[in-house]
């Protein structure tokens, strides 16, 4: 793992994932464009991470049975075919279909951040998930402003095709400088894919990480979902300032790698436990966003800014642990993990357009509330339960047995 290559895979994941993300500050102009109504257009969100969900169920795994360059590749190539599909596409049904299609093979993204972790030195997994990750999170930030900016200048079509040829650019260099790495599991893919939900029920770290995730992507993609509609509505925003409100995200980019190099030190439950108990106050300020105004804006501008902090921490505390369950089954690991993670934003996205079509930006602040608070409850009732098994001593970092080596982990 070199440093120009770990910064490629960072990039191949953040143009992936950027793909199913690019609607977001497009909705209201969708809506026009199409003749489609608001809530349609929101299921193009909700579409994206139902997609997302399934690629990481059904694909991901295959990671454990294919040679992963060639999938990676693969996976990237047809993503950048579809972008262009749904540029071409005549209604709101066919963006429909392109949008789940496309969300369904950017799981690429997903396929390069384990193969990272197999390609790093153990003593810096938290590092490059960290860096892997921030191109992630970058991708799916700057995909907002540069759509909305792109929407203005050229038409939201316009949007999907620069996405597809960076996309496809970037499949080229990957096939050129990634390593061929051919880990074959043995197992048939039913097998395979039955034993990847299996890990729910044989690893319990697994099963509440996976839902302390997915009540936290629910809760940040409530946001996401609606702010769309309240600053165009509210704040009469255009598309490239709506896009731009996106990059408050950087905040999370410049967080996780903070993140990665604390779980390295051994502070993941620290890491973890704050930036889950964060959520429910950053909902407190995003809910006085609602009345707009100068003081409104503010305060949203806050709530989101300990949003993003707090979901990119955790999310990163929750992987390393995922990770360091068993080597010869992180890609399944991680697509168990992963299918949770979207799963719960999937959901979180499709309760939104309900909650904002029948309450408006009240009913949101209320579900993502809900949901921020949810987070909570099983992350200290995990806590709790720990204290109880140990009869309330605290948990300190035990000694390497004499003959191995003494390399951190992760607490679970």
């Amino acid at each position: 793992m070199t440093r120009p290559l770990l910064l490629l895979m960072a990039l191949a994941t953040g143009l992936s994932v950027s793909a199913n993300y690019l609607a977001q500050p497009l909705l209201d102009v969708l809506s026009a464009d199409l003749g489609i109504s608001e809530s349609t257009a929101g299921a193009i969100v909700t579409a994206a991470q139902v997609g997302y969900a399934v690629g990481l169920l059904l694909i991901v795994p295959l990671g454990d049975l294919v040679e992963r360059r060639r999938l990676a590749v693969s996976l990237l190539g047809a993503t950048a075919a579809l972008l262009v599909a749904s540029s071409l596409a005549p209604d709101g049904r066919v963006l429909l279909l392109t949008t789940t299609l496309t969300a369904l093979t950017s799981v690429a993204a997903q396929v390069v951040v384990p193969f990272a972790v197999t390609l790093a030195d153990p003593a810096r997994r938290g590092q490059v998930v960290g860096v892997v990750m921030s191109g992630l999170l970058l991708g799916s930030i700057v995909s907002r402003p540069i759509s909305g900016a792109l929407a203005q200048l050229a038409g939201w079509r316009s949007v999907y095709v620069v996405c597809g040829v960076l996309v496809a650019g970037v499949a080229i260099a990957l096939w050129d400088r990634l390593p061929s790495l051919h880990t074959p599991a043995g197992i048939t893919y039913p097998r395979l894919i039955g034993s990847t939900l299996g890990l729910f029920a044989s690893q319990p770290v697994l099963r509440r990480r996976a839902l302390v995730a997915a009540l936290s992507l629910a809760s940040f993609n409530t946001f996401w979902t609606a702010s769309t509609f309240l600053l165009a509505r509210t704040y009469g925003w255009s598309e490239a300032a709506i896009g731009a409100f996106g990059l408050m995200g950087i905040a999370g980019v410049v967080a996780t790698p903070v993140a990665g190099r604390l779980v390295d030190a051994g502070r993941a439950r620290t890491v973890a436990r704050g930036s889950t108990l964060a959520l429910p106050v950053a909902w407190a300020a995003i809910a006085l966003g609602g009345g707009g105004g100068a003081r409104g804006l503010a305060w949203l501008g806050l709530g989101v800014l300990v949003l993003v902090v707090a979901q990119q921490m955790l999310l990163n505390a929750n992987q390393n642990a995922i990770y360091a369950l068993d080597p010869a089954l992180r890609n399944r690991l991680n697509a168990a993990f992963m299918t949770a993670f979207f799963v719960g934003g999937a959901a979180g996205s499709a309760a939104t357009t309900i909650a904002w079509v029948h309450g408006g930006w009240a009913a949101v602040s209320a579900l993502g509330a809900v949901l921020a608070a949810g987070t909570c409850v099983v992350w200290l009732e995990r806590d709790a339960a720990g204290v109880r098994r140990r009869g309330w001593i605290p948990r300190r970092r035990r000694a390497a047995p004499a003959g191995q080596g003494s390399g951190r982990t992760v607490p679970c």
